[in-house]
């Protein structure tokens, strides 16, 4: 196996929880390495099956990428930060 062109073919990325997205998680911060040509929402699933009950949470849920709000669709790259938060509730 050519383990040189398997690392060219991921990126990190650094995601950030939110409320109760961070509770389920159990942490405010994770890093993951993920696909090449991921998107937001390809970290979001990759999280969902890790911890199954963010999964109800994908419909309601914006992100940002790089502390802008962004689509799920957008691509991300190495380095890359993905914020994701759930909606709010206030009174």
């Amino acid at each position: 196996m050519d383990y040189a062109a398997a690392s060219r073919t991921r990126m990190r990325v650094k995601v950030r929880l939110f409320a109760r997205l961070r509770d389920i998680v159990g942490a405010a911060e994770l890093e993951r390495s993920v696909p090449s040509g991921a998107t937001a929402q390809t970290v979001w699933r990759a999280l969902a099956n890790e911890y199954a009950e963010l999964a109800k949470y994908e419909a309601v849920s914006s992100c940002a990428v790089n502390e802008e709000y962004a689509k799920f669709t957008t691509p991300l790259e190495d380095g890359d930060e993905v914020a994701f938060l759930p909606p709010v509730s206030g009174g």
